[in-house]
């Protein structure tokens, strides 16, 4: 017998992950690193020390700890999930740092400070399993722990975990007030919860025969996000962040651990005529099972009644308790007109885009909502929404006061419309009322702190006034709500170069440049990724690169005055002051918007700020 002898021995291993890493890195990469090497200091590490433990591996978000007592383990386990929840107390819920456990007690190799083998292995697979704030252990804890832990174990019966040969008899611990949020008990039994669940509503799918329909089944998707966002006891994922997924095959299991969710919702929409087919499932993200599902046929008339019954059947099957307000806002129809709704639908549609044609769109379709629905609140929202963005962004001539009109039209029927309140500080910063623009974005806020518009929009008055600090606050806000949203990913950088912060600013338009690239794929129809992703190669130093990109948007759409303005930055960024200014020339002829107020601000202005032709534009009152 010839080899080295290999050393084993019987170890307790606990295995921890981060929930949602990559969804938190990809909406702030330094926050997020931030907070867990802060969480790790203060908390996570002196608490497995406090047991005995040593962190002998660290994989990113991952951490392997061995114990000489599993029931060390199970205890250190227990106390840093049931510590969690009021670290995270005051951070918005979708930047919580959570972790999953899995505990094992098994055979291990021994390799220097290092481990390897099954018992390992074995740890690694439960953590998996384990629910967001939860603890998922084998057989064998369960067995050893016997009744020393003041935590009851619930038994979920065997499982099948990727690479382990045998299913594995698998076992939650019960943490009470925090809850098994991620995991449904096969015992049936229910847990109390301060934790919410946590779920995605991936992009419904289009099966209608007709691609023209995708909005249709898009807006499906954004009104049971909204639903179910009105619902306190469940953490819904925004808009943008699952709609990354939109067109591609998925793994439900891993897009539930890559977003850190507990479960998710997918579906599809078939819309012929007067008839549509919904069909809806949810799927628990540990395990990929189905916990519910339903096909509807019903007349188009319905559409309202079946995304009620999609939410609250949703809501049931989390065993959340739904109040009796937000049961009333779920079963309250935006609408009593089906036609409106298809218009409001299509011109949300329009409205990502924000160039001039598609805002121009955009605007047709609320105007038709609201002549087919005088009381359709969120059609004036969109329209006052528009009109703003045309003034600012395009120079079209619209009074503000018919601005504002309209927003105060939305708000006398719904007065808690969040976006409404955003969109009354849009016209009213147009207006230059000041005061009263901060006041309407802060209520906004207010009704909902999570309102991507209101985000977006305040932090555009904070920088329009130089108060780079607070709009730097609301952009990151903007961009952790909404990670792939390019423009406010350029704003941010905008800003960053302005507060001077250089190394954040590159960092932040690259970001910028991966996310247009996508947009840009999705909607090739649109100038805008291209000429955002010119500007920041531009800032970059990256010429050819700009250059090609401003070509692509220029050849889209090459008579929109943002596009001009937009060009002139690139050739700001590049030197070519000539070709920068004959294009701020054009634009302030086209629109005759008063640059001095809305862009002295912006750095990608400040290479030519010093330049004759600068001086004249000022003197003409414009920048």
């Amino acid at each position: 017998m010839s080899g080295e002898l290999v050393e084993r021995r019987l170890a307790a291993i606990l295995a921890a992950d981060v929930v949602g890493f990559s969804r938190l890195m990809e909406a702030n990469e330094e926050r997020t690193m931030g907070a867990l090497k802060h969480h790790r200091r203060e908390f996570f590490d002196p608490t497995v020390a406090k047991y005995g433990g040593r962190i002998f591996k660290v994989m990113g978000d991952g951490f392997l700890v061995e114990f000489g007592s599993i029931l060390n383990a199970a205890r250190c386990a227990v106390e840093i999930q049931l510590g969690m929840p009021e670290r995270n107390v005051g951070v918005p819920e979708d930047r919580h740092i959570k972790f999953r456990i899995g505990l094992n007690l098994g055979d291990i190799i021994v390799d220097g400070d290092d481990f390897y083998g099954d018992g390992v292995n074995l740890a690694s697979r439960l953590e998996g399993l384990a629910g967001p704030g939860g603890i998922a252990c084998s057989a064998m804890v369960r067995t050893q722990v016997g009744n020393k832990l003041e935590q009851e174990f619930l038994d979920q019966g065997e499982m099948t975990v990727k690479n382990i040969a045998q299913p594995v008899h698998v076992y939650f611990i019960n943490l009470g007030q925090t809850a098994l949020a991620g995991a449904v008990p096969v015992t049936g039994k229910a847990s109390s919860r301060s934790e919410k669940p946590s779920i995605a509503v991936l992009p419904f799918v289009n099966m209608s025969n007709d691609p023209e329909q995708e909005f249709f089944s898009d807006g499906i998707t954004e009104d049971i996000i909204t639903d179910l966002s009105n619902v306190s006891g469940i953490f819904v994922l925004g808009r943008n962040t699952v709609f990354t997924y939109k067109g591609k095959a998925v793994n439900l299991e891993q897009i539930a651990r890559d977003l850190g969710v507990a479960y998710v919702v997918e579906g599809s929409v078939r819309k012929a005529g007067n008839r549509v087919r919904i069909n809806a499932q949810l799927i628990e993200g540990s395990t990929g099972g189905h916990v519910w599902a339903q096909r509807y046929d019903r007349d188009l008339t319905d559409i309202f009644a079946i995304q009620d019954e999609i939410t609250q059947t949703i809501v049931g099957a989390l065993r959340v308790k739904l109040l009796p307000e937000e049961k009333k806002a779920i079963e309250q129809a935006p609408t009593e007109s089906i036609e409106a709704y298809a218009h409001y639908l299509r011109g949300r549609d329009f409205y990502w885009s924000t160039t001039r044609s598609n805002l121009v769109m955009a605007k047709q379709n609320f105007a038709r909502a609201i002549e087919l629905d005088p009381l359709y609140a969120r059609a004036y929202a969109g329209l006052a929404t528009c009109d703003s963005l045309l003034k600012s962004r395009h120079g079209v001539n619209v009074a503000v006061a018919d601005i504002l009109a309209n927003a105060d039209r939305a708000l006398a029927i719904d007065p808690n419309l969040a976006e409404a309140h955003a969109a009354r500080g849009m016209a009213c910063q147009g207006g230059d009322r000041r005061d009263e623009a901060a006041a309407a974005f802060e209520q906004a806020l207010a009704l909902d702190p999570n309102c991507f518009q209101a985000h977006n929009f305040y932090g555009l008055f904070c920088a329009s006034i130089g108060d780079f600090e607070r709009a730097l606050t609301h952009y990151m806000r903007a961009l952790e709500l909404q990670p792939d949203d390019y423009q406010s990913a350029m704003m941010l950088t905008t800003v960053l170069r302005s507060l001077k912060r250089k190394d954040e600013a590159e960092r932040y338009a690259r970001l910028t440049v991966k996310r247009a690239e996508a947009a840009l794929q999705l909607h090739p129809e649109s100038s805008k990724p291209a000429m955002v992703g010119a500007i920041q190669l531009a800032a970059l130093g990256e010429r050819e690169s700009a250059l090609e990109w401003l070509a692509r948007a220029l050849a889209v759409d090459p008579d929109d005055n943002l596009s001009r303005y937009n060009a002139a930055c690139v050739y700001a960024h590049l030197g070519e002051v000539d070709r920068a200014f004959d294009l701020l020339d054009i634009w302030i002829n086209q629109t005759g918007i008063d640059f001095k107020r809305w862009f002295q601000n912006d750095s990608d202005l400040d290479s030519i700020r010093d330049h004759p032709r600068y001086k004249n534009l000022l003197e003409r009152g414009g920048l």
